[in-house]
């Protein structure tokens, strides 16, 4: 590749975390005076480490020529960031913890974009996901411990770990290896009715009892969000693989009268409705939690409170379902709009690395992790801001939770490779095209 063209993307990458450390220290700088860090030595240390590794992460691949997508790292590190700020700020404990599972997420990264690179291996694996998928759901119903309302968790001594969190990217994974080796039997059909071509129970059965293996098991363990997001992923990546709509009809239907079912028959989940519909009827109970997160948002207004103003401790599950009201309150509007765009780019920039990508198998891979991330960040902020039923689930990469966080570094490790291999190909390309194409996204 011509010289000023090599790296390119670290550049790109460096020029946006310049802005991220200005922010992290910045933070760090206010959260001491304002009296809300434990010590001086301790939030300017965790702050110094959480940059360094950081532009560590982006000078080993700039020293491997690695070619990963040049916005997406920047992203998830502004949200690190903004994670450990207000957790520190709720409370240090927290935050000291996040902190360590950011180091182990970032290993994770690093391990994935140097020993992975060659993710195609992945497709070969299909129903080896699958079992480890309906393993990781039915370990929690025996031996899980309940937090939340959802019984997700396998209590390990030192750590609990939920098993979902990485079951949703094994579901992930299987559909796009199935989908990649029968997409035109699904797509085109192997049998006719009435003119309609129709794929046969060999095609689709497996989907099929995939999908509904993972909502029964999950209605056991009444963690609702993530089976919300599993329906959705699959309608997501069946319809990219096909472009049938008679699947996400189809799909829909059975959504409906799933959720029917779960109303008529299941208390939580009508009460999960009731509090949406009105929460002031519950205010004193079930309804308390939505109620106060809607006062803090509003309390916040367009400019925020301002940090270490707001009073986020009277939301319950602040750190972890609702950190975006007490971000809100105190940042403002204009704040938590901010964080919307940015998730939103993240997934502008996912679907992107989807239409370049030159195989099947990393088009629906990128197209179905992207999903995940999209479908969980929207599913969460509807709950939070009550245009959806809560569903418990975390923000990726600002709530607390070491399994959330370690798992969407998995997700991000996945897109910054499919990204590394289609750039990779592109640099045949002549190079003033390129840099063209870098300068316009």
């Amino acid at each position: 590749m011509p010289v000023g063209v090599k790296n390119y993307f670290r550049k790109i990458e460096r020029k946006l975390l310049i802005l991220v450390s200005i922010y992290t220290l910045l933070g760090a700088g206010v959260l001491y005076m304002l009296g809300l860090a434990p010590s001086l030595n301790v939030i300017i240390i965790g702050a110094l480490i959480t940059v360094f590794t950081f532009w560590a992460l982006n000078y080993y691949w700039s020293l491997m020529d690695y070619r990963g997508d040049p916005f997406l790292f920047p992203l998830v590190a502004l949200f690190a960031s903004t994670s450990l700020i207000f957790l520190c700020r709720l409370n240090p404990i927290y935050a000291a913890r996040q902190f360590v599972w950011l180091m182990g997420g970032l290993l994770v990264l690093l391990t994935m974009t140097r020993l992975l690179t060659n993710y195609w291996v992945l497709a070969h694996y299909k129903y080896i996901y699958a079992l480890a998928g309906i393993v990781g759901l039915v370990l929690p119903i025996f031996f899980g411990v309940e937090q939340g309302g959802a019984k997700s968790w396998l209590d390990l001594g030192f750590f609990s770990l939920q098993t979902s969190e990485f079951v949703k990217i094994l579901l992930v994974l299987f559909l796009a290896s199935f989908l990649t080796e029968n997409r035109l039997l699904l797509t085109e059909g192997t049998r006719t009715v009435m003119g309609v071509g129709l794929p046969t129970i060999r095609e689709w059965g497996p989907l099929v009892i995939m999908w509904g293996v993972s909502l029964i098991l999950l209605i056991f363990q009444k963690d609702l969000g993530t089976g919300l997001i599993y329906f959705s992923t699959f309608l997501f990546i069946v319809y990219a693989s096909t472009g049938r709509a008679s699947y996400v009809l189809i799909g829909g239907l059975m959504f409906l009268t799933g959720a029917g079912a779960s109303y008529s028959f299941f208390h939580h989940v009508r009460m999960r409705v009731e509090i949406w519909l009105d929460p002031w009827q519950h205010i004193e109970t079930y309804g308390y939690q939505v109620a106060q997160s809607l006062f803090a948002i509003a309390a916040g207004g367009i400019a925020g409170a301002g940090i270490g103003a707001g009073l986020p401790r009277y939301i319950p599950a602040v750190h972890t379902d609702f950190i975006f009201a007490a971000i809100t309150e105190e940042l403002g509007l204009a704040g938590g709009i901010a964080l919307i765009i940015m998730y939103i780019i993240f997934v502008y920039r996912g679907f992107v690395i989807a239409l370049q990508a030159g195989d099947d198998f990393s088009s629906l891979l990128a197209v179905g992790i992207t999903s995940l991330m999209g479908l969980q960040s929207f599913i969460i902020l509807a709950g939070v801001t009550k245009m959806l039923p809560l569903t418990g689930v975390t923000l990726p990469f600002i709530s607390y939770g070491g399994s959330s966080l370690v798992a969407n570094f998995i997700i991000l490790a996945l897109l910054l490779n499919i990204s590394h291999a289609n750039n990779t190909i592109r640099e045949e390309r002549p190079a003033p095209a390129l840099e063209s194409e870098l300068q316009a996204v």
